[in-house]
Order: C-alpha cells, then sequence, then structure tokens
C-alpha cells in the first residue's frame, strides 16, 4: 500500500482496545472504547515548508472523537491533522 497525506495531516493506525481490566475481567466488544493511542503509518509533507513533528512509526495519543476513519486494504486507519495529535509516547 502506499499511501501520502496532504499537508499536515497523518495517517494513524489504531492500536488494538484493552481485552482485559486490570482485576483480570474481560471487556466483551459491546463493550470495549475506541482506543486513543496508535501508530503513525505515513506523514504528509506539512504547510508552508514547516515541517511535522510526528514521524514514521512513533506511537501517539489522540482524541476519542478525532480524525476520519478510512479502511484501506481491510485495514482501518484514521487521517487526522498533526494539531489533533496530543502526545508522542
Amino acid at each position: 500500500m502506499k499511501i501520502q497525506p496532504l499537508g499536515d495531516r497523518v495517517l494513524i493506525k489504531p492500536l488494538a482496545a484493552q481485552e482485559k481490566t486490570a482485576g483480570g475481567i474481560i471487556i466483551p466488544d459491546t463493550a470495549k472504547e475506541k482506543p486513543l493511542k496508535g501508530e503513525v503509518i505515513a506523514v504528509g509533507k506539512g504547510i508552508d515548508d514547516k515541517p511535522l513533528t510526528v514521524k514514521v512509526k512513533d506511537i501517539v495519543l489522540f482524541g476519542k472523537y478525532t480524525g476520519t476513519e478510512v479502511n484501506l486494504d481491510g485495514i482501518d486507519y484514521l487521517i487526522m491533522q498533526e494539531s489533533e495529535i496530543l502526545a508522542i509516547i
């Protein structure tokens, strides 16, 4: 797959949601929350020659309802602006 986000956009593959709680209780699929962290797969070139802070393979935190969900080759991704990313882990 070859995809290049435009401008200050970033392609992120969300990491899997937790399967168990800290106490060992298994969480059913219907009760799982959306993942809030993911791996950066591709980054845009930036705007006005200002490069982006995040790099490919960075693990990042993002808001619960940010980004646009995209399915490419059967895999779910999020495309969002770099400003929607909260932190790099």
